[in-house]
């Protein structure tokens, strides 16, 4: 069987992956908190760890994966819009509204994630769902002395976990000193964490034995994952922005709740994203949806394309110039695999996946079968990462010869030099650009390539 390796972010090395239950594999990823729609850095996770949840399923058997992604659907962000909706004069309950809001962004976020090419996880809890399996954790950890009431709320008591802080590398103390947070008077220590909190009639909540509340974020993960995947299991993984304190804290309080078992033996989490360069900002106008990308006319297979072309545990950098260069990379391997069977994976292929998930490498290798004419052994490859599925290609069904574009600017270009008029040769660069078609003027010649948004039907008529 394929070894897999991967880099253990608690461990900090890099680890065989050698499954609890042999020959079969577990998985949990943290999820989107569903009060809007997901940007294009929340797809990167979603990416990463669909690529691995292939991979695993091409050694281990579909049958013996077993991929765990949760929805928070509890989250005062999600008060707060229904909150802003019921003021808005939008009728119904807050309930209504935030069972509306929940739902709205649920199917959003599969929609886009589904125009990615991502499979759907074995299961995807919803916090709402798992209020009970919470409120039993959080009374374990009372009775263990990890937790305690104060003033409605429950509290981890972080000095009662002696390996708190190993996952992100930072000392309790630390952590304090750097804090600059108001510390709650009912908290005993400034770094203990909200596990459950009280709620208003205006809020939703749940009755407890410390009164009518919600849950902290937390606890969600931790009580979710023992009860799919047991006290232990294989692989957890999330964007590095949750290895604190999302994570420190879900490994402290599994731990403390399950003494005998391990919480996740594998800690795996991706870099973050930049936009052209710069962190991705709202001020800076280069905040993008991923709906935002596929409204642009950006194909869901070019977005992941260029996501898989960074290594997850390396910073990753969205440009224009790079989803050109994907679009027309997938497009000349689309012409290639016409009418094409898949055969074998190609065994470099599973190897850059099997080495810490090295999708840059495994993408050259897929040139490396291109450039070898193997359709077959390219379209199996490729479709491991997710690549050159059957239902994703229908944005490059559009194909056409723009060769006579491509002359007809030329003799244009060519009689513009002689009369010193260039105003054809710009209309007609226009018109193609319209179409969607990237237009290369150089001494050499003329070269059209098919853009983002390509529509075959707005090319200019040649007389």
């Amino acid at each position: 069987m394929t070894q897999i390796r991967l880099h253990n972010s608690k461990t900090r090395k890099e680890e065989v992956l050698a499954p609890l239950t042999p020959g079969k594999v577990s998985m949990y990823v943290c999820g989107p908190t569903v009060y809007d729609r997901a940007h294009i850095g929340n797809a990167r996770p979603v990416i990463v760890f669909d690529t691995l949840f292939r991979l695993l399923r091409h050694v281990y058997g579909a049958e013996n994966v077993t991929y765990v992604r949760n929805f928070t659907d509890v989250d005062d962000k999600i008060n707060a819009e229904a909150l802003r909706r019921q003021a808005a004069g939008v009728p119904g309950t807050l309930e209504d509204l935030i069972r509306g809001r929940t739902e709205e962004t649920i199917a959003w976020y599969h929609a886009d994630m589904d125009a990615l090419g991502a499979l759907r996880p074995t299961h995807e809890p919803r916090a709402t769902e798992y209020i009970g399996p919470m409120i039993a954790m959080i009374e374990e950890l009372i009775a263990r002395g990890h937790a305690y009431a104060a003033e409605g709320h429950v509290l981890f008591d972080v000095r009662s976990f002696a390996g708190y802080g190993a996952l992100s590398g930072r000392s309790v103390d630390d952590m304090i000193a750097g804090a600059r947070v108001e510390v709650a008077p009912y908290k005993r220590d400034p770094m203990d964490f909200v596990l459950w909190k009280p709620s208003d009639d205006s809020l939703p909540g749940w009755q407890s034995p410390w009164g009518r509340g919600r849950p902290g974020w937390h606890i969600e993960c931790s009580a979710m994952s023992r009860e799919l995947l047991g006290e232990t299991f294989d692989i957890h993984g999330g964007g590095i922005d949750l290895q604190f304190p999302h994570h420190e804290n879900e490994i402290a309080q599994s731990c403390c709740a399950n003494p005998s078992g391990q919480f996740a033996k594998i800690w795996m989490h991706n870099e973050m994203l930049q936009v052209e360069g710069k962190k991705m900002s709202k001020s800076l106008g280069n905040f993008f949806t991923v709906r935002d990308l596929l409204e642009q006319g950006w194909p869901g297979e070019v977005i992941r394309f260029v996501y898989l072309q960074t290594h997850y545990s390396k910073p990753m950098d969205w440009t224009d110039e790079k989803a050109r260069q994907a679009e027309a990379t997938l497009r000349k391997w689309r012409g290639m695999i016409a009418g094409a069977e898949p055969g074998q994976a190609d065994p470099s292929v599973v190897a850059a996946l099997s080495q810490d998930l090295n999708t840059a490498g495994a993408i050259a290798e897929l040139h490396a079968l291109a450039g070898k004419g193997d359709a077959a052994g390219l379209l199996a490859s490729a479709r491991l990462l997710g690549l050159l599925l059957p239902d994703m290609g229908a944005w490059a069904e559009q194909s056409v010869d723009l060769t006579a574009h491509a002359g007809h600017l030329a003799a244009l270009r060519a009689d513009a030099m002689v009369r010193k008029d260039f105003s054809a040769v710009d209309a007609m660069k226009s018109a193609l650009m319209a179409a969607g078609v990237e237009v290369r003027m150089s001494k050499a010649g003329v070269e059209l390539l098919p853009a983002a948004g390509f529509d075959a039907s707005k090319l200019p008529v040649l007389e």
